[in-house]
């Protein structure tokens, strides 16, 4: 009798923390803690405003794909700095041991518990990988299961054992947004069932009816690992042999900018690093954060102006120089001389002035994907509210639909890329020794 008792008691408490008043006023949802979102490491915060996207000079390469237009964009968070490769290669590290556990787990090694256990010692389903298990890789077993992660004897140089890069693959999932707000949710109250009411478009280019929820849960394999070679591939009778074999694992270019990254790998880069922070988020009680993502075009222009609306640079004059003739930016200055503004390649991140915002090389050192496809006439159609027009192109789709936006010209560009409205694009499935990318992520709160 007791027991029931309690149990009433417990059941009027939760009740009355879900809204109940003695007054009758309406006081909202009781118990839950105020949220004040973590300042993200290394971002700079900018502030929702109305800006003029567009050109800021003549159109000298008579491109034709760009207007001047009022937009307004909300707050957001972006790295202040372009992504360096020892970011970058923390990522790659966590899908190699990923890979590496989740092997080693499927063996099942006595004493070793890869994947996580419940208090009884029962195997968490689906599996969820301990990241505590050290691996040891001096134990024969560890070795032998391990073994098919390197370059087989053959294709090794020198006889050195190095991990086989062509089997860091990511596995991921998200969710299309778009495609599910086209589809109509209709419930049969009477019969108390529901079903969607629309098609979905599947991987392959086909369309279907919509199943269930699961019609819009999207999933990719990608290699994750840099194109090294592209440093070879971008310079025909140029000898870049030294940045391909060092500029992505050497030490010495940890702050550098990564390139070698397609628009496709940076995507599943900005998937990993939410999930990599609402899971630490969530082991503390603290809600999730908006997720990381490529900037929008609108963004990345807002952002760049650095709150001087009709500026050309970052920097907010006309020129390339500061008062002393100093270069503001890495690019090529002059014809054939790309040392002048004291660097040939890539310069370390951050060597060069922020703007307003506090961003460094928004112009120049690499040019950066942006989230937009390209379509040169997408000023027009654009709405003037967070503006940005997207296609998630299948490998299948003729390459003009892969053409994806990219910003702020690079170390081997002319001035006039570096223009804050200076618009080009490169396609999803491309590397290049010049394109790098930097994240966003969406201010949560009033702005």
């Amino acid at each position: 009798m007791k027991k029931v008792v309690l149990s009433s008691l417990i059941v009027i408490i939760i009740l009355s923390g879900c809204g109940s008043s003695k007054t009758g006023e309406l006081t909202g949802v009781q118990g839950r803690k105020k949220f004040f979102e973590p300042e993200p490491f290394e971002m700079a915060f900018i502030p929702a405003g109305n800006f003029m996207m567009g050109p800021s000079d003549q159109d000298a390469v008579s491109a034709v794909n760009a207007l001047s237009k009022s937009i307004t964009v909300e707050a957001f968070w972006m790295d202040q700095t372009e992504m360096t490769n020892n970011k970058y290669r923390q990522f790659v590290f966590w899908v190699r041991d990923s890979i590496f556990r989740t092997k080693l787990g499927e063996a099942g090694i006595p004493n070793r518990d890869y994947f996580m256990v419940d208090r009884d010692g029962n195997l968490i389903e689906p599996n969820v990988i301990n990241w505590d298990e050290r691996i040891d890789l001096r134990d024969e077993t560890t070795r032998d299961i391990l073994e098919e992660m390197y370059y087989p004897p053959e294709e090794r140089f020198a006889g050195k054992k190095q991990t086989d890069i062509r089997k860091l693959n990511y596995s991921y999932y998200w969710v299309d947004y778009q495609q599910a707000a086209k589809v109509d949710y209709v419930y049969d109250y009477a019969n108390n069932t529901g079903r969607y009411v629309g098609q979905v478009t599947n991987p392959d280019g086909t369309r279907s009816e919509v199943r269930d929820r699961s019609s819009f849960i999207k999933r990719n394999v990608i290699n994750i690992y840099p194109d090294t070679l592209c440093w070879i591939r971008d310079f025909t009778y140029s000898f870049n042999d030294p940045q391909a074999s060092l500029y992505f694992w050497h030490p010495s270019f940890d702050d550098y900018p990564v390139v070698g990254v397609s628009w496709v790998q940076a995507n599943a880069f900005s998937i990993w690093r939410t999930d990599y922070m609402n899971t630490a988020l969530r082991q503390n009680g603290i809600p999730d954060v908006q997720s990381y993502r490529l900037p929008t075009e609108s963004e990345w222009e807002y952002a760049a102006r650095g709150g001087l609306d009709l500026s050309m640079y970052p920097w907010g004059g006309p020129y390339t120089r500061n008062y002393e003739g100093c270069f503001l930016a890495n690019f090529k200055p002059l014809r054939g001389n790309y040392i002048d503004d004291g660097t040939v390649y890539t310069a370390k991140v951050g060597s060069y002035e922020p703007n307003e915002y506090g961003l460094f090389d928004m112009a120049g050192n690499v040019a950066e994907w942006t989230l937009g496809a390209y379509h040169p006439s997408a000023y027009i159609f654009q709405h003037d509210l967070n503006p940005n027009y997207e296609y998630n192109a299948r490998p299948q789709d003729p390459a003009v639909m892969k053409r994806k936006i990219i910003r702020g010209g690079s170390w081997k560009d002319i001035a006039y890329f570096l223009q804050t409205s200076a618009r080009d694009y490169e396609y999803q499935d491309s590397t290049k020794s010049y394109v790098g990318f930097r994240n966003v992520r969406s201010y949560i709160g009033v702005n």
